[in-house]
């Protein structure tokens, strides 16, 4: 979602295809030659094919700096742009996968205690982040792990109040408006908070 967000904001051209991973089309003969993995998303970047989604960002944001969805490497917000997206990818990220598969991505007998470590990172990283979003700071991924993968825990990112605004803000955006009916999405606009 953050990667086709992030095309659709920039005013690129592109092409989406739906994969359907709740059909397991992700794990089609066809997308497999795309990602091997069989993970979602893949994008095709002159002529070959791309994975990653925080690669992907970033990817996208060197490539078009025109967009000003980053800060340029010459930049002194440079340095904690990145580190704010691989600390989104390394520990917010797998966090909230742990938290949503833990009983099927491992022993079912554990899933409580991974749930319960899971659910303790996340909440230290919304509150790491509420700070962040405090002084005007936007990110892409930090809305799709913040709070459509939060949305269904005992806390949601909603709860903090800097993450709730900057959240409220980025759904505002006619970029997000269009991304929700593309992908069909309806229960995650403004008005279902």
């Amino acid at each position: 979602m953050a990667v086709h967000r992030m095309l659709i904001e920039m005013a690129i051209q592109f092409e989406a295809k739906l994969v359907d991973i709740d059909a397991g089309a992700q794990h089609d003969p066809a997308y497999l030659k795309l990602n091997p993995a069989g993970h979602v998303p893949t994008l095709i970047v002159d002529g070959v094919p791309r994975h990653e989604s925080v690669a992907l960002l970033m990817l996208l944001a060197e490539r078009h700096p025109e967009a000003a969805l980053a800060p340029g490497s010459g930049s002194p917000d440079h340095p904690e742009w990145l580190e704010t997206t691989v600390y989104l990818a390394n520990t917010v990220l797998p966090a909230t996968r742990d938290w949503f598969y833990a009983s099927t991505d491992g022993d079912p007998a554990g899933a409580l205690a991974v749930r319960a470590l899971a659910e303790r990172r996340i909440e230290a990283a919304c509150a790491k982040l509420d700070t962040h979003f405090a002084s005007g700071r936007a990110d892409f991924l930090a809305v799709v792990l913040m709070r459509r993968w939060t949305r269904n825990m005992p806390r949601p990112a909603l709860t903090w109040p800097h993450l709730a605004d900057y959240i409220r803000r980025l759904r505002a955006l006619p970029s997000f408006i269009d991304l929700n009916a593309r992908e069909k999405l309806t229960e995650w606009r403004n008005e279902d908070d």
